[in-house]
């Protein structure tokens, strides 16, 4: 059902309008030399204004960047599994293809998914954009919006750090594409995928039969480019994704408005009151109650709620049409110290692990991995088409804040304006679509906020440490 409903947006999509993205980017830029002579580019792409970036960002951004695709310890494996094509960069320095790449990729790529159990480390996924007729949809640049604007709301839920890439088009098509074309092939279950390597090959042979062409290659059409990330993480369950049995598109936007979390958002009462009536309405479902299991503790609760308020509301900016059954997690322990939040990432999923005090409390931390069905104008909208920001009644005031200044600044084309006009790649309509939305979202929230409906009382760390969070009063014109 989902891939046949993609298969026809998608199609759709391949035959509207001609506005396109670009390889126009802007930031630090590394290149690395083709075997073929071709000058690829890697680009830590300059950080959005006001943006919060770690060391471990910038740690991540450089390690992408100094990735070569053709040194003989790194191996390149076609993605054949789930809906989109894609091309896996391992590690193979150490074990049975040690500075090996040719034997890997001949051997250890027809593996999929196994592949990694064969290298010395899993280094990066590299996604490109993909919107043909048959295809899932994805687009390049929303993994770079979803990075550094996840940054200018210093979210909570984890965002992976994304770079620039692009790759000599002709050793795409030998090393991944023609490889992924046969491998696809003989997977049932995998339409989408293979006809995406079908259009990858095609393109990397005539980049003309692929449109728009600038989505997909470099200004001189040589080389495709994309993002290089990695997304690692568990599949949450009906818990937080939701049941999802009411088909794909807006059904299952809907359902996913029915799990625990979210019910607690829409509540109008307190905190505490919202949590309880969020967990006992969402346990009603019998798949929900299974898969939920003991996780739905206060702190838990109040974790997830304050991400799924960024993730409504950046899926609502950039026209997100493919989160739902896509949200990931980690587990952390999470413990106090002389009045302090400390936290250790856990090596298992059970208790025990780790140099941590034996009452640490091991949480599910949100990861948003999969976000590359955003900011493309022909995407569906469901954040928006299923009012999920309009039923929002518990929020934290930095997000409310920083989505104010954010709206304010793109009006008056400011900083920001221009970081999203000139930085990653958009075009003019791209551009216009984040401001129309973030306009939009502004004045659903504000509206909420003067009628007295909104709650700004997500702190997940201070409820942690203190047991309670009160919520706190906001200027609701506050810019």
């Amino acid at each position: 059902m989902r891939e046949g409903i993609y298969a026809a947006v998608a199609s759709l999509m391949a035959t509207i309008g001609t506005a396109q993205a670009s390889d126009a980017v802007i930031g630090e830029e590394t290149t690395f030399t083709s075997p073929n002579g071709v000058e690829e580019k890697c680009v830590q792409i300059a950080p959005i204004p006001g943006g919060s970036y770690s060391k471990g960002d910038a740690k991540d951004e450089a390690d992408y960047c100094g990735i070569d695709f053709y040194d003989a310890s790194v191996a390149l494996c076609p993605k054949t599994w789930s809906t989109s094509p894609g091309m896996m960069v391992y590690d193979v320095s150490d074990g049975n293809y040690a500075g090996n790449r040719a034997e890997f990729e001949r051997n250890a790529c027809k593996e999929g998914k196994s592949a990694k159990e064969l290298a010395a480390d899993d280094l990066a996924k590299f996604k490109s954009t993909m919107n043909a007729k048959g295809t899932s949809g994805t687009f390049a640049p929303s993994s770079l919006l979803y990075y550094h604007f996840s940054r200018y709301f210093d979210a909570t839920v984890k965002v992976p750090v994304a770079v620039w890439r692009s790759m000599d088009a002709k050793m795409h098509q030998s090393e991944v594409a023609e490889p992924g074309l046969s491998l696809s092939g003989s997977r049932s279950s995998g339409r989408m995928n293979h006809e995406g390597w079908r259009t990858f090959a095609a393109a990397d042979r005539d980049p003309a039969s692929y449109l728009p062409t600038d989505e997909l290659f470099t200004s001189d059409r040589k080389q495709i480019y994309g993002v290089l990330l990695s997304s690692p993480g568990h599949r949450y369950g009906s818990e937080i994704n939701g049941t999802r049995k009411s088909g794909w598109g807006k059904g299952q936007n809907e359902d996913f408005q029915m799990t625990p979390a979210f019910l607690a958002l829409r509540s109008e009462k307190s905190l505490e009151e919202a949590i309880a009536e969020g967990l006992r309405d969402g346990r009603k479902d019998r798949q929900i109650a299974k898969d939920l299991g003991e996780d739905g503790t206060p702190q838990q609760m109040v974790f997830w709620m304050k991400e799924l308020t960024e993730i409504v509301l950046l899926d609502f900016i950039f026209s997100q049409q493919d989160r739902v059954g896509n949200i990931d997690f980690t587990p952390y322990y999470y413990w106090t110290e002389d009045g302090n939040l400390k936290s250790k990432k856990a090596k298992h999923h059970e208790p025990g692990d780790g140099s941590i005090p034996n009452d640490a409390v091991l949480l599910r931390r949100t990861n948003l991995n999969d976000n590359d069905a955003g900011g493309r104008v022909q995407y569906a909208n469901f954040a928006k088409s299923t009012q999920m920001l309009e039923k929002l009644r518990h929020l934290g005031p930095g997000t409310y804040a920083r989505l104010m200044a954010l709206d304010a600044d793109l009006k008056a084309q400011g900083p920001i304006y221009q970081w999203v006009a000139t930085s990653v790649g958009l075009d003019n309509g791209q551009v216009e679509q984040i401001v129309k939305n973030t306009a939009l979202a502004a004045g659903i929230l504000r509206v909420s906020c003067e009628a007295g409906k909104l709650f700004f009382d997500l702190d997940p760390e201070t409820y942690f440490v203190t047991g309670k969070v009160d919520a706190v009063e906001v200027a609701c014109d506050s810019a």
